[in-house]
């Protein structure tokens, strides 16, 4: 394990910078979101969530797909090129890295898609421990530890100090490049770092959602939650903005839209929402006409659809974005906690 001093990060960023873009979570306008690197930047590293979770760096909210253009009666169609260069995104949080996970189960499973896999390939996750969980915070309660992110290379801030693990061999291979910068860690500062996941540990423990139970949430609950009358109540709140679904670290749906540029057509795709009343709207109309079936799809596929499909995993990663965020307060923890009440009412 190695340790480099939080005033060499600066030297560090642009030592990874000089070989390949650099993602970084940057302040504008008193908003964090992950964004390329430059050396006039503000990055900030304390701020424990951005505001959109960096999935958007795998699977970009919009992208080209192709261009058609026309020239003597005759069509074109030339593909946008695949990611072919090196990057790293560095301070990614265990609870966005699970989302990445998540979306591997669905863009990396045949058919294959290619872009998705491309910047796969050739990312390395740089994923920094939550010394400070917030109350909306409920990470454990899928199975996510904060204290021990898991990806290429794992990193944590100790006092004036952050300590460096490769986990990966993506992670080596970075490790090595920067190698110069980083220094060893000792036995009693590696016991320093235990105590500093001891206490991550103890304030998760103590956190409002902690204790959110799964109980009945799962791939064999098709029936009886999609049939229950609680849908008809929850839903009333909500205001079918989509906000729940932008911030969201798993939401992967998206429509494929064409753009005429005046010289041809461009393909491309976007980030869509299934709140929305106009999703994968077709030509005899839309499967879902109301709101709350809008609204029963997202938590039913969150809870049910998606762990019925992927050997039990959600595609929940209890970051607590839709917490915080939600204009109408409601949230995947206001759905699991009215069916619990309404369990314990029978």
């Amino acid at each position: 394990m190695y340790k480099i001093k939080r005033e060499n990060l600066s030297a560090l960023f642009q030592l990874i910078a000089e070989k390949q873009e650099l993602y970084l979570p940057i302040k504008v306008a008193e908003q964090v979101n992950f964004a390329p690197w430059i050396q006039e930047c503000v990055v900030d590293l304390d701020t424990l969530k951005s505001v959109k979770s960096p999935k958007d760096i795998f699977f970009p909210q919009s992208e080209n797909l192709y261009t058609v253009t026309q020239k003597n009666k005759k069509y074109t169609i030339k593909q946008e090129e695949l990611q072919k260069q090196n990057f790293v995104v560095f301070g990614m949080k265990a609870c966005d890295v699970q989302g990445v996970k998540v979306l591997d189960q669905v863009f990396l499973v045949k058919p294959i898609d290619t872009f998705y896999a491309a910047r796969r390939e050739h990312g390395t996750i740089v994923a920094m421990a939550c010394n400070e969980p917030e109350e909306s915070c409920f990470c454990k309660v899928f199975s996510v530890d904060c204290a021990n992110p898991l990806a290429d290379v794992a990193v944590w801030m100790v006092e004036d100090e952050m300590y460096w693990k490769a986990v990966t061999e993506k992670g080596e291979k970075l490790t090595e490049q920067v190698k110069e910068l980083l220094n060893q860690t000792s036995d009693a500062e590696q016991s320093k770092l235990e105590t500093l996941k001891e206490n991550i540990h103890n304030i998760v423990e103590k956190l409002p959602y902690m204790n959110l139970s799964l109980e009945g949430w799962d791939g064999n609950a098709t029936e009886k939650k999609f049939d229950s009358p609680l849908w008809d109540e929850l839903y009333k709140p909500c205001l079918a903005c989509g906000t729940c679904t932008f911030v969201c670290p798993t939401c992967q749906c998206y429509d494929i839209k064409d753009y005429d540029t005046g010289k041809g057509i461009q393909r491309y795709r976007c980030w869509d929402s299934c709140m929305y009343s106009d999703f994968t709207m077709m030509a005899h109309g839309n499967n879902r006409t109301s709101q709350m079936q809008r609204f029963r799809q997202r938590f039913m596929h969150k809870l049910v659809y998606y762990p019925a499909n992927n050997n039990g995993m959600y595609s929940c990663v209890g970051c607590g974005r839709c917490v915080d965020k939600c204009p109408a307060s409601l949230n995947i923890v206001k759905v699991i906690k009215a069916f619990h009440k309404e369990e314990d009412n029978k």
